[in-house]
C-alpha cells in the first residue's frame, strides 16, 4: 500500500479549463487568456537571452529575480523589498497558505470565486471556510471580526466579473485579524485596484498575474506586493530558482512596454462593453464586469444548453455545474471578430430554443 497522506489520497484535485488538442480550430473563450500576442519586445528579449547558441541556459537564473522586483516596484510605486516574483500568482497563493496557516488552521474565501484556494488549503491540511454573496454582491455571514489566518478576496471576482469597491475592501481589512489577500488577477481591466491599501494596512497583500493582461499565460509569471517582512517570509519558502531565464526576460520586457499593455487592455475593455450590450439585446442577464470576461445567463436560465450548442460549433466557454452558477456561462473576451462570431452562434442557439 502506498503511504500517501490521507488528505492527499482523498482530496479532489483542481480541474482547470479544458485545453483542446486542436486548439487552432476553436474559438477559445474558456480560460480568460488574452486574445492578443504579448508585446513584440517579449520575443526580442527571449531571443536575446538565448543568444546564437542558447549557452545562457547552462547557468542558473537569478535566484531572487531582483531586476524584475526593481521593474515592478518602480511600475507600482514600491521599494523592491515590497515585491516578490512568482511562477504564476498560484505559487504566491500556495506559499501564503504555507507561511500563515498551519495544519488545522483556517483560511477563508468568497464562494463563488477562485476554487483553487480550497485545493491549496487541502494540500497543507488547513481548514476552509467560505462566505456567500447577497443578491447585491455583498459578502454574507462574515463576523464583525474574522479570526482566520488568511482571507482570499478575488476582485474583480471570477467567475462573476464584478469588483468590490476599495472602500469595501478597506473595511474588510479592518475586520480581519489575519491577512487579507487581495487577488487582483483581473485588476488591469478594472477602474480601481487595492495597491494603496498595502501601504496603509499591515495585513493586506495584493497578488497579480501576467497571464491575462500581459498575454503571458504560457510563461507562468506572477507577483505579490506586501510589507517587507511578509516578502521576506515568502522568500524563505519559495523554490530558490522559481523563475527561469526566459521567463525573467519575458517578464521584464512585458512590464516595461506599458504602451503595448495599455492598448491591449483598452481593446479588451472596449470589446467587453460592446459584447455586454449585444448579449443584453439577446435577452441575456449579464453581470457588469471589470475583468476580461463576462458572466452571462440566457433567457431560459439553461447555461448547459447554450454551452453544448457553442461546443458543437467549436466555440469553447466555461460552464460550471455549481448550482449557484449553472444558469449561466463565463465567456472570455476575445478579439472583436471572435466575439462577433460567438454572437452569431448565440443567435442560432436562441432560435433553436424557441
Amino acid at each position: 500500500m502506498i503511504p500517501l497522506r490521507e488528505n492527499i489520497a482523498t482530496m479532489a484535485g483542481y480541474v482547470p479549463g479544458y485545453q483542446p488538442p486542436d486548439i487552432a480550430s476553436w474559438i477559445k473563450l474558456n480560460t480568460n487568456e488574452n486574445p492578443y500576442p504579448p508585446s513584440p519586445k517579449v520575443r526580442e528579449a527571449i531571443l536575446a537571452e538565448l543568444g546564437n547558441d542558447g549557452a545562457s541556459l547552462r547557468a542558473y537564473p537569478s535566484a531572487s529575480s531582483q531586476t524584475l522586483r526593481e521593474i515592478a516596484g518602480k511600475l507600482y510605486g514600491f521599494d523592491p523589498s515590497w515585491v516578490i516574483m512568482a511562477n504564476g500568482s498560484d505559487e504566491v497563493l500556495n506559499n501564503l497558505i504555507r507561511a500563515f496557516a498551519s495544519e488545522g488552521e483556517e483560511i477563508a474565501f468568497v464562494h463563488p470565486s477562485y476554487s483553487y484556494y480550497a485545493t491549496l488549503a487541502e494540500v497543507q491540511g488547513a481548514k476552509v471556510r467560505t462566505f456567500g454573496l447577497s443578491d447585491d454582491l455583498w459578502i454574507t455571514g462574515l463576523p464583525e471580526r474574522y479570526s482566520g489566518k488568511l482571507f482570499f478576496l478575488t476582485t474583480p471576482n471570477s467567475p462573476l466579473g464584478f469588483a468590490f469597491s476599495i472602500k469595501y475592501i478597506e473595511r474588510l481589512a479592518e475586520r480581519c485579524d489575519g491577512m487579507l489577500v487581495v487577488d487582483e488577477a483581473y485588476a488591469d481591466f478594472s477602474d480601481e485596484n487595492a495597491l494603496d491599501l498595502v501601504r496603509t494596512y499591515e495585513n493586506v497583500i495584493v497578488t497579480r498575474t501576467l497571464s491575462k493582461s500581459y498575454s503571458l499565460a504560457g510563461m507562468r509569471l506572477g507577483l505579490a506586493i506586501a510589507r517587507p517582512e511578509v516578502i521576506a517570509a515568502l522568500d524563505k519558502i519559495r523554490d530558490h530558482y522559481n523563475l527561469d531565464r526566459l521567463a525573467q526576460a519575458a517578464c521584464g520586457a512585458a512590464l516595461l512596454d506599458q504602451d503595448y499593455f495599455a492598448e491591449c487592455c483598452r481593446k479588451i475593455v472596449e470589446t467587453r462593453e460592446w459584447f455586454t450590450g449585444e448579449l443584453k439585446m439577446l435577452g441575456y442577464d449579464v453581470i457588469p464586469s471589470s475583468g476580461n470576461f463576462v458572466f452571462a445567463s440566457p433567457p431560459d436560465g439553461d447555461g448547459k444548453r447554450v454551452y453544448d450548442g457553442l461546443y458543437e460549433r467549436k466555440i469553447l466557454v466555461r460552464y460550471f455545474t455549481d448550482p449557484l452558477l449553472c444558469q449561466g456561462l463565463r465567456i472570455s473576451i476575445g478579439t472583436r471578430a471572435e466575439m462577433e462570431k460567438t454572437l452569431l452562434v448565440l443567435r442560432e442557439i436562441g432560435q433553436e430554443g424557441l
